[in-house]
């Protein structure tokens, strides 16, 4: 358990300057710091820009009943020139830009993006996204739904949202993630999460 516990911490670097170089859609500070080295001292000082987000929640909507998953679909900038197509199927998932609990968070973003009810949340994990250059922190859910009810297009027009509803087979998804088809670090990190906890899931929903 040592190998676990960082050398460092918070207090082992120093930031020497900090400003916000560009604020709209996202915020974008530019750093000049410094830290302390494994073999010792402290390094130069060096610049950094980092993207500064709010913190976010994703849900994957599983339906016990079906085997099904309802997944969503829409345009994402950070594809655009990366692959066939910047329409990946995701998880449900927003920015906590509220007071709200990260459960509420989870429950509006559901009903906004499919127009179903979050039903018996279980938390899955919490990560950083990209400690490389950003902040944002994400916390993973798991709600029950009813596929069934599943489908349409849903989202904000002042957030110039345009989601497509898919439901997949578990099945489906799963081998989705193994081919790649399915590419994105929030459903891959669920759809895992999922495949290797689903029956302690099924006993605590019953």
């Amino acid at each position: 358990m040592k190998k676990l516990n960082p050398p460092f911490q918070q207090a082992d670097v120093s930031v020497e300057q900090r400003h916000t170089a560009y604020r709209g859609f996202l915020r974008l500070d530019k750093l000049q710091l410094k830290h302390r080295m494994f073999e010792g001292g402290w390094s130069e000082p060096f610049d950094r820009e980092l993207l500064v987000k709010e913190q976010a929640v994703g849900v994957m909507l599983f339906d016990p009943d079906l085997d099904n998953l309802v997944m969503v679909r829409q345009f994402r900038v950070g594809m655009l020139g990366q692959q066939e197509s910047p329409w990946p199927l995701e998880l449900v998932a927003g920015l906590v830009d509220k007071p709200e609990s990260l459960e509420e968070v989870a429950a509006r973003e559901i009903y906004e993006e499919t127009g179903l009810e979050a039903c018996k949340l279980v938390k899955i994990c919490e990560y950083f996204n990209s400690p490389g250059a950003s902040t944002e922190y994400v916390t993973l859910y798991c709600s029950r739904v009813d596929s069934g009810k599943a489908g349409g297009i849903h989202g904000l027009d002042h957030e110039h949202e345009d989601i497509e509803v898919v439901v997949i087979a578990e099945a489906e998804a799963q081998e989705a993630v193994r081919t790649g088809a399915i590419n994105n670090a929030m459903s891959v990190i669920a759809l895992q999460w999922l495949a290797l906890n689903k029956d302690a899931l099924l006993d605590q929903w019953r």
